[in-house]
Parts: C-alpha cells; sequence; structure tokens
C-alpha cells in the first residue's frame, strides 16, 4: 500500500480530545463570521479595518494550531 506522506499528516488534524482542535476550529468559525460581518453589514472605516485585523489574526492562529496538530503525533484513547 503506498502512503502519501501528506495525507498521513492531514489525518493529525482531528484530534477532538485534543484542546488544540477546538482551539482549531474556534479560530476558523470566527474568521468565517468576521468575514461575514465585514461583506453583510455596513461599518465605518475604523470598525471595517479592527474586523478585518481580527478576521486575518484568527486565521493565522487556527493555521499555526493546524500546522503544530499535523506535527503532533495523533493522541490515541
Amino acid at each position: 500500500m503506498i502512503v502519501v506522506p501528506w495525507l498521513a499528516k492531514l489525518s493529525r488534524l482531528y484530534q477532538p480530545r485534543n484542546p488544540l482542535f477546538w482551539l482549531m476550529v474556534v479560530f476558523n468559525l470566527l474568521s468565517s463570521v468576521l468575514i461575514w460581518l465585514l461583506h453583510n453589514r455596513p461599518l465605518n472605516g475604523v470598525a471595517t479595518a479592527l474586523v478585518a485585523v481580527f478576521a486575518l489574526g484568527n486565521a493565522l492562529f487556527g493555521i499555526v494550531l493546524m500546522l503544530r496538530l499535523m506535527r503532533e503525533p495523533k493522541e490515541e484513547g
């Protein structure tokens, strides 16, 4: 059987017993909500910039947590 290395690492993302998994999910959901807010609500310039910075920050934190989960061995249990 041929195992693709990046596919094996991708399977490490789903770790419901690991708190980092849930933080990653929360950050990614919050980014989606903030982007929805930017597109569907009229905001002034300062509020738009602030919401955009928070959305980008949440997305970056989600990516960092995703990479960290992919590097760590999957918890068994």
